[in-house]
């Protein structure tokens, strides 16, 4: 059976030393569903197994006993150049995405020439009440519609979404130092609005004046928004 052959492949890459370095940065996955193998391994196995003519009774054979296997399967659904074909996946997999790299690492190529059809996507994954679910939306809005795509309802939308979760926050966060240094004049109003949480607020101002791609003016200037 394929998930048995691609597991055994998985524990044959494994690395200990890395299992308990990698398992301090994701610490609400029990240690023990850490095989430990490096991301480029993943990456060329990910490469390998795309291709194999049973592969989808591994991806729909969720859920997946161990994080090494999640990361294998979000590296093929992202392989993936059929829009249609990755949404279905997505929709199947995101919701047992249950840690902030894995999701991180789900980058669909078919998304990039895709956009007005991910719009209605990002939507209904924005809406969601899983946690990686919604994190996931705001990474696509933030890696694909802050530049030439640039939408300015979505800074608004991202910055009246209400959490305590920790994951959430972060992202909110990480995309507004983002949106910062990439559209200045949009999302500097959300900062002096104060639309962000308290701890959320003082954070993306905390990692958009660690960027490099904030000026020193922007910066003193972010400061005094503290």
């Amino acid at each position: 059976m394929i998930t048995d052959e691609i597991r055994k492949r998985l524990f044959d890459m494994a690395d200990e030393s890395y299992k308990q370095f990698h398992a301090k940065l994701i610490p609400n996955i029990p240690p023990e569903k850490i095989i430990g193998v490096r991301t480029p391994d993943v990456k060329k196995l990910a490469k390998e197994y795309s291709k194999h003519k049973d592969i989808d009774l591994f991806l729909h054979g969720l859920p997946h006993k161990y994080y090494d296997e999640n990361n294998l399967h979000g590296f093929i659904v992202a392989s993936c150049k059929d829009y249609g074909k990755t949404v279905e996946y997505l929709n199947e997999f995101l919701p047992y995405v249950d840690n902030w790299a894995t999701c991180d690492l789900l980058k669909p190529k078919a998304f990039e020439k895709n956009h007005e059809r991910l719009k209605k996507d990002i939507d209904i994954w924005l809406s969601s009440d899983k946690v990686y679910t919604k994190r996931f939306a705001m990474g696509m809005i933030m890696c694909h519609f802050l530049d030439s795509d640039f939408d300015e309802s979505y800074l608004l939308r991202i910055a009246d979404i209400k959490s305590d979760e920790y994951y959430v926050k972060m992202m909110q966060a990480w995309f507004f130092a983002t949106a910062l240094a990439k559209q200045w004049d949009f999302a500097v109003k959300i900062i002096e609005e104060r639309r962000l949480d308290g701890w959320t607020h003082k954070k993306a101002i905390q990692k958009a004046r660690e960027s490099l791609r904030i000026t020193k003016d922007q910066k003193e200037y972010l400061k005094g928004l503290k």
